[in-house]
């Protein structure tokens, strides 16, 4: 209960008294360190909806089909790995779910979800599928004012776009994202990352930017994933992540090596920005073999560590700031991933770490004072 104060009569106490809540503002649990307000950085993280839909491999076994278990959930997830089971459930497909993941996320110090989106010649069919099911929530979610988007087209196998035709009705369908109010802009451009850059399509590209221009937009601002060639339509460049034996047979590694790979790989120019990456974890064990997705066997590096992950992400904030003319103005860093359970690369609540640790460990490098 809120207790009613008399005001101070004497302009003295007002003065002693503001100076008093000013000084409890600017100090953090009676430390006497300074918070520093503004986030360093402006981080967004890869948002993989692999967790809605129906399995079908798992709905043909009596033993799982009562779980409703979602389109990329195993039998290696379920058993080995139960530990990544987010705290909310396996299934993030209703809005209470989607909006409990913006709080969490905003609270934390991301600034976007990268909403990996998928294409089909039938648009009907873009919005029936279940991996696009998180964006679609997102955008109904009465705080979404609290979290900006952007599109990570998932442009590989099964999902391709190919020809100008194709980019150009891609763009057609891109353009209520990008004109929405919560878009990420570079620049004043919506972002849009291309994660295969070499299907990428310069006729298509140079009718996207045509088509932002007449929907009242100065450009957009096209990402590679890896090399892009400029000359096609790519801005900028970035990384989805990093990942040194992806398919080389199960061996083990350190977390440590893949700071090593991403840190090489952290160059831009003047013509093409980039924006570094960083990868939260890979172990995508749960993905391989009959129990899994039939994935081929690769390098896992079960090792991380909230502090680990800190010191990834803190690597990233100085190269940005040893290397402004590389990156945006803006300084955007993105990381895989908020939800990837099944190839290890999430920092989400988990049953594992129900507090949130990771989480905990991105808010102090992005908030830590310079």
């Amino acid at each position: 209960m809120i207790k009613t104060v008399r005001r101070p009569k004497t302009s003295v106490c007002i003065q002693a008294t503001l100076m008093v809540c000013l000084w409890l503002v600017l100090t953090e649990a009676g430390t006497g360190q300074t918070i520093h307000a503004e986030p360093r950085v402006t981080v967004g993280a890869y948002y993989f909806d692999g967790w809605s839909g129906h399995s079908r491999q798992l709905a043909e076994d009596p033993q799982f089909a009562k779980l409703n278990p979602p389109t990329h959930l195993t039998k290696r997830l379920l058993g080995e790995f139960a530990g990544r089971e987010p705290i909310w459930g396996w299934r993030d497909d209703n809005l209470e779910v989607v909006e409990q993941q913006i709080d969490l996320a905003a609270d934390h110090g991301i600034a976007f979800f990268a909403f990996c989106w998928y294409f089909h010649k039938d648009p009907n069919e873009i919005t029936k599928d279940p991996l696009n099911t998180g964006l679609e929530l997102y955008l109904k979610a009465k705080n979404n004012h609290r979290l900006k988007f952007c599109l990570l087209v998932a442009n590989h196998a099964g999902f391709e776009i190919k020809g100008t035709a194709d980019w150009k009705q891609a763009a057609d369908l891109w353009m209520p994202y990008l004109t929405h109010k919560q878009h990420v802009r570079i620049n004043g451009k919506p972002l849009v990352i291309i994660f295969s850059p070499q299907g990428g399509d310069k006729a298509g590209f140079e009718y996207l930017q045509v088509a932002a221009r007449e929907a009242g937009l100065p450009g957009v601002a096209i990402a590679a994933c890896n090399a892009g060639d400029p000359n096609v339509g790519y801005t900028h460049r970035t990384h989805y992540n990093i990942i040194p034996g992806y398919a080389s047979g199960s061996e083990k590694h350190a977390y440590t090596e893949l700071l090593t790979a991403h840190q090489q790989q952290w160059q831009g120019s003047g013509q093409q920005p980039y924006i570094p990456v960083i990868t939260a974890g890979w172990d995508k064990r749960p993905w391989e073999g009959i129990d899994g997705l039939g994935q081929t066997q690769g390098w896992y590096y079960p090792d991380r560590t909230p502090s680990q992950f800190g010191a990834f992400l803190e690597s990233a904030i100085q190269w940005m700031d040893q290397h402004p003319d590389q990156t945006t103005a803006e300084r955007i860093v993105l990381v895989y991933a908020w939800n990837e359970f099944g190839e290890g690369g999430y920092i989400t609540p988990t049953k594992a770490d129900p507090e949130g640790a990771y989480l905990k460990a991105l808010k102090s490098a992005v908030m830590r004072r310079k």
